[in-house]
């Protein structure tokens, strides 16, 4: 999953990304409002964690943007500020959580899982589709009943498709969601194919049906249809 932190506190902001790194996600981080609204006009994300006081820009103003652009993603504010009156505008122009500064890492992660699972899985802590299961919390998934060993780029891409059951993705999106910053470094789109063709034989090496399909031009479907 990719989550956007935007935080001018860089020491704050590096053991955000740094957490979560290990935890499994993609993190790109922004330190500068305009920063960070390039970002959200650019690329797609599961979540943004976002500190509501920044060098040239107000936290509200990305979220108003979020919003206006008509985007899925979570949103959850950090800050120092701990006014009820910022905790009610904040989840009344759009925010999903409130947690102020200082908080545990761990609280952090508890509440991006809770969030993820809320907006892309109906609050589920398994996610099933047909014979697949999926543990987000043990990353452990399963095809028929049986524990199938995937990648890390794998995993990633397996929920990303669950997350887009028959909508077409570009092959441009999808490396995007798997690379994040470092797209250039996946040497060309072919990683994706490649990624794809791995996910797909260890699905059927399991029993699985092959949802997966080609979408000539443009890049790929997962679902039934």
């Amino acid at each position: 999953m990719k989550v956007l932190v935007v935080e001018d506190e860089k020491g704050l902001a590096e053991s955000i990304t740094d957490y979560m790194s290990k935890e499994g996600y993609l993190c790109e981080t922004a330190s500068t409002f305009r920063e960070a609204d390039e970002r959200i006009y650019l690329y797609d994300y599961d979540c943004v964690i976002v500190d509501l006081t920044l060098p040239d820009g107000d936290g509200f103003q990305i979220i108003q943007t979020l919003k206006k652009l008509l985007a899925t993603t979570g949103v959850i504010i950090i800050s120092a500020r701990n006014a009820l009156e910022d905790k009610i505008r904040g989840l009344e122009i759009g925010s999903d959580d409130y947690l102020t500064k200082p908080f545990h890492l761990s609280e952090l992660n508890a509440r991006v899982k809770s969030l993820i699972r809320r907006r892309n899985f109906g609050g589920h802590t398994e996610i099933r589709f047909k014979e697949i299961v999926v543990n987000p919390s043990a990353r452990k998934v399963y095809i028929n009943g049986q524990l199938t060993v995937l990648s890390r780029k794998e995993y990633d891409l397996l929920l990303y498709f669950l997350s887009n059951i028959d909508v077409v993705l570009t092959k441009v999106s999808i490396a995007e969601h798997l690379w994040g910053d470092n797209i250039d470094s996946a040497d060309s789109l072919d990683m994706v194919y490649s990624h794809i063709k791995n996910l797909r034989r260890k699905l059927l090496e399991k029993g699985g049906s092959d949802y997966l399909r080609s979408v000539y031009g443009i890049g790929y479907k997962f679902g039934e249809s």
